[in-house]
């Protein structure tokens, strides 16, 4: 199975174009709510409030090839969530090997942009134009989704511009996907086509819930399945680029586990006959954070912050997203008791900056990885 970051790769050095094949529609049309008037079936009204906030994304670039540079051309999608600053999120991939941004705007506006910083590890960025007149789009909270929600996605695919499919959401906090070090992602099966990776996953209440980054399927057949990042990560993450110009992640410096029944048994614990939920402590460093918090090896922690915690994976995900000095407040069932304890987050060990992860790790030109 390919995946496809939803991003086009124009090579202009040797061939003209990088093909990327016929892609066909990813779904049957979906029955969308009554919202106007006379019963029509109709999503226009929330597109026009929402549709200026949707802008398409062009990068020109170079890329090592072999001993010489070649020349690239990108395309992607980009969503203003701070009309007064100029501030536009989208992916890092879309724009993680520009040397020259340049923004359109829906009212036809061509304008240049800075990258004000990425983080590769959750594939957000931020960047930046000067503007007046700029429409940001109401920002959404993604953790009141619901599978079953009907979704619209908006961008740029195949570089046609504004364009809009529907769909539902089809699944969510994916993160066994593979492709980011962070997921959480919304799985939808409205259509999302190379050009759509930054753009908007919006509810029919028009509020920003997520931003298109991937879809999974062949560059030959439908795509079949997309997935989001979801808005409230998003917007911790963009938070952070905006004050520190990348993303300063902490650790507690603990080793955790799925709460298996065989992690269980390792551990001398009782094994429930129903599914175990949370993730396992297996290991708390001298010293570290955990430590001097009380964490213990043994520990299942249930929530995070009063957020049930599922897995290990969920656990990695929420914590990746507190700052260094943040409290965490973690539930833990120690003895067969739950207990609370509050750790502060420490620097962690792998302070890489994030711009250069994002060159190392995406280093190929058409954005097709095989799983």
């Amino acid at each position: 199975m390919n995946r496809l970051f939803a991003a086009i790769a124009v090579s202009v050095a040797v061939s003209g174009l990088t093909h990327y094949g016929t892609v066909g529609p990813a779904y049957a049309s979906v029955p969308l709510p009554t919202i106007a008037q006379a019963g029509v079936q109709t999503v226009a009204p929330v597109l026009k409030r929402i549709t200026p906030a949707i802008i398409s994304i062009a990068i020109k670039g170079q890329i090592a090839d072999g001993a010489k540079k070649r020349d690239i051309r990108s395309t992607g999608s980009g969503v203003v969530f701070d009309a007064g600053q100029g501030f536009i999120i989208t992916n890092n991939h879309v724009i993680d090997r520009a040397d020259e941004i340049t923004v359109t705007l829906a009212d036809g506006r061509n304008l240049p942009a800075k990258r004000v910083g990425g983080d590769a590890d959750t594939d957000i960025a931020v960047i930046k134009v000067e503007a007046a007149n700029l429409t940001a789009i109401p920002l959404g909270d993604s953790d009141q989704l619901e599978v079953g929600d009907f979704v619209l996605a908006i961008g740029n695919p195949l570089q046609l511009g504004q364009t809009v499919t529907s769909g539902i959401v089809s699944g969510l906090r994916r993160n066994n996907v593979g492709i980011e070090r962070y997921e959480d992602f919304i799985q939808t099966d409205a259509a999302i086509y190379p050009g759509n990776s930054g753009g908007a996953l919006v509810s029919l209440r028009g509020e920003l819930i997520g931003i298109n980054t991937a879809f999974v399927g062949s560059s030959n057949a439908n795509p079949g399945v997309g997935f989001a990042i979801p808005i409230n990560m998003a917007r911790n993450v963009a938070d952070q680029i905006l004050e520190f110009g990348e993303v300063r992640r902490g650790s507690l410096g603990i080793t955790i586990d799925d709460a298996t029944p065989s992690v269980l048994r390792e551990l001398k614990l009782p094994v429930s006959a129903a599914a175990p939920t949370g993730a396992m402590i297996v290991k708390v460093d001298g010293g570290s954070a955990g430590a001097r918090a009380g964490l213990k090896s043994g520990d299942l922690v249930t929530e995070l912050g009063k957020t049930a915690i599922r897995d290990s994976a969920d656990l990695r995900i929420r914590m990746a997203l507190l700052r260094v000095g943040e409290v965490a407040e973690l539930t833990v069932m120690r003895d067969g008791k739950p207990m609370t304890i509050r750790a502060t987050i420490a620097p962690g060990s792998d302070q890489r900056g994030s711009d250069q992860r994002a060159n190392q790790q995406r280093a190929s030109e058409q954005r097709t990885k095989s799983k």
